[in-house]
């Protein structure tokens, strides 16, 4: 009999293992840039724990299908939260409203990623393409970010009326000054870009990205899994006493308002008129 628990079945991605000491999980929904509805998170989610449970895997890189990372939120997915065992936060996922958003939101988004930020052995994110909102979201957990020189960082949901998107680590990893005027004018990042701010540790050509990685894992990977495991759980907890878990799940609260407000303003959870200025952007960017 199998084990589901051990051996998951996946839709939205792929559980590789290019190496014995190394476990990579691939987005694979190229056909939708990689958006990501619950189905996905949830695999994902269901991926690092096989990864972080077999002791075979020193190191896990998470990649993507197709030529772009991920394209963030899925905003045609209609499946609830409730259809998931929560992993994170059940309270109140069953409530109406407000309410239910909210604890959905601590659970599958923060709750989530930031399990993922815990797990006990080095990550690599390895990006290529556009990274856009929730799909930078996803990269940001990982200990390690190698982007292909192509790669472009975004987050434009401010002109959706909320602060950002919701694992807010902006200010850690852009800085306050250059993530203020990312998230206040919608702008893109190149990989360059935040190499030079720290978010991003190498830029590799294209169609060096995989094997770039891929060479990294080797060389963490001869490393003893409990010292990469204490060395990664001692630069944490240096980032929690300076009040990271807190800064995040604040900016979760602040990302509520805004859903609050534009429920009120246009019966709506986002400010709808933030699609065509996204889009406006995104073609003035394309000309430049």
């Amino acid at each position: 009999m199998t084990d589901k628990k051990a051996n998951p079945e996946y839709l939205q991605i792929r559980y590789e293992m290019p190496e014995p000491n190394i476990a990579r999980i691939v987005l694979a929904r190229p056909d939708t840039r990689n958006a990501q509805d619950m189905q996905m998170l949830y695999e994902i989610n269901a991926a690092f724990d096989v990864a972080a449970r077999d002791p075979a895997v020193k190191v896990i890189i998470l990649a993507a299908d197709g030529p772009h990372f991920s394209s963030g939120h899925d905003l045609k997915a209609t499946a609830p939260t409730t259809d998931f065992s929560p992993v994170v936060q059940a309270a109140g996922l069953d409530e109406p409203g407000v309410a239910g958003h909210y604890a959905g939101e601590e659970e599958y988004f923060v709750g989530l990623h930031w399990k993922w930020r815990n797990v006990g052995k080095p990550t690599i994110a390895q990006v290529q393409g556009k990274a856009i909102a929730g799909g930078m979201m996803l990269a940001m957990p990982m200990d390690i970010i190698i982007a292909s020189d192509d790669a472009q960082f975004s987050d434009p949901v401010v002109a959706f009326g909320v602060n950002g998107h919701e694992y807010f680590l902006h200010a850690w990893d852009l800085g306050p000054r250059r993530a203020k005027e990312m998230l206040f004018t919608g702008e893109t990042l190149s990989a360059q870009d935040c190499q030079q701010l720290g978010m991003v540790n190498h830029v590799v050509p294209r169609d060096q990205l995989a094997e770039f990685t891929l060479d990294l894992a080797r060389r963490i990977a001869t490393r003893p899994a409990i010292g990469l495991k204490l060395a990664k759980q001692a630069i944490n907890h240096s980032m929690d006493l300076q009040g990271q878990h807190h800064a995040i799940n604040a900016a979760l609260a602040m990302h509520h308002v805004g859903h609050a407000h534009a429920r009120v303003q246009f019966n709506y959870p986002v400010d709808p008129a933030g699609l065509e200025v996204i889009r406006a952007d995104a073609k003035r960017s394309s000309k430049v």
